[in-house]
């Protein structure tokens, strides 16, 4: 008589709920990025919609449609009307880079040497300095065609992250209504595979995706919002994009300043030096001090992240899961960290025996 685990009838049932399993991740595959995407957005600001439910008693259906309209308020609108969608905003932004590469930075000499006590030497010493880029567009020309084609690339990648926020955002009225009995099944099917850990193990995982998702979206809105700020006041063309794309590239350690830094030197360009030096000490002592503080808070409420797995988090999850894995992969890499943690201090814990004092937490 063969045993039950390989009952035949046993067998084929498995391979259909594999099947089952396949099919739905294939219906679901065109939209898997877009609901993780409200699963995080509902996630990082369900503490408002559970205060909108107590404090005003609305059903859930209420609450969650309230959430989602301030959502696309303070969301979705400023990425369609930051998004480039005119050919005269893209060309303009085109010329704008053109003229700093050909250009330079023309009237930086003239401003030092006209600087008091120091001028004069200044001028002398920077005569023949040239402060354009012309020789670093052509050391560039030659691979000018890939470089157009990596950075439309970019961009159509950025557009479709953002296309996908929008949709993310009218998911995440129903994650906001039906959440709690999503998380009630979820949290039943766990306790089938963990047994008496899963309360521990959901208690571990939520507290770490809270700490690195408040850090990552708390920095980032921070930094785009800042440096929209700076950019406008300066007198920058398209600050909203260029703030939303600050945001966005925060996660990396050296992100904001990948566009405050050539604003300051297009600013030099074209004579507004004053606004250049502005630009250059606020990025500086605000857009990017922002990043030392914040971040390492927030974060620290949930989990210890290293820099190094939130760096190969962000860049590895941009090549496997696109925009998203900007956000995705440092939770993923944080949740498995500190899973690993605790299954190691586990093991030690028992290794010591009952009678052990427990070790130092790490």
């Amino acid at each position: 008589m063969q045993p039950d685990s390989l009952n035949p009838a046993r067998i084929l049932g498995l391979i259909a709920l594999l099947a089952l399993a396949i099919a739905c991740l294939m219906v679901l595959r065109p939209f898997l990025s877009a609901l993780l995407w409200a699963a995080i957005l509902v996630y990082s600001t369900w503490p408002a919609f559970r205060f909108l439910r107590e404090r005003f008693r609305l059903a859930p259906g209420a609450a969650a449609l309230l959430m989602v309209a301030a959502e696309f308020l303070l969301i979705g609108l400023p990425l369609v009307f930051a998004t480039p969608t005119q050919r005269e905003d893209i060309e303009g932004l085109r010329n704008a880079v053109e003229t700093l590469l050909t250009q330079g930075m023309p009237g930086l000499g003239d401003w030092l040497g006209r600087l008091p006590l120091v001028g004069p030497y200044l001028a002398d010493y920077l005569a023949g300095i040239d402060f354009g880029f012309s020789a670093v567009a052509e050391m560039l020309s030659p691979y000018a065609g890939t470089l157009a084609q990596t950075l439309l690339a970019v961009l159509l990648a950025v557009l479709s992250g953002l296309a996908e926020v929008l949709v993310a955002i009218f998911l995440a009225f129903f994650l906001y209504r039906d959440g709690p009995a999503i998380a009630r099944r979820a949290e039943a099917a766990l306790h089938r595979l963990a047994g008496d850990r899963t309360r521990r193990l959901v208690v571990l995982t939520g507290d770490v995706t809270r700490g690195v998702v408040y850090g990552l979206l708390g920095t980032a809105l921070v930094q785009g919002l800042m440096t929209t700020f700076g950019l406008w006041v300066s007198g920058v063309p398209r600050p909203v994009l260029l703030g939303v794309i600050a945001g966005v590239i925060s996660i990396l350690p050296v992100g904001a300043p990948l566009v405050w830094v050539p604003a300051t030197l297009w600013l030099f360009s074209q004579g507004a030096t004053g606004w250049a030096i502005f630009l250059a000490l606020y990025g500086t002592f605000g857009i990017s001090s922002a990043d030392n503080v914040i971040r390492p808070w927030l974060i620290s409420r949930g989990a210890d992240l290293p820099l190094l797995l939130t760096l190969l988090g962000a860049l590895g999850g941009v090549l496997a899961f696109g925009f998203l894995g900007l956000f995705l992969g440092p939770v993923l890499l944080a949740v498995g960290y500190s899973l690993l943690k605790d299954w190691a201090d586990a093991g030690d814990a028992t290794a010591d025996g009952p009678s052990a004092p427990p070790g130092p937490a790490l």
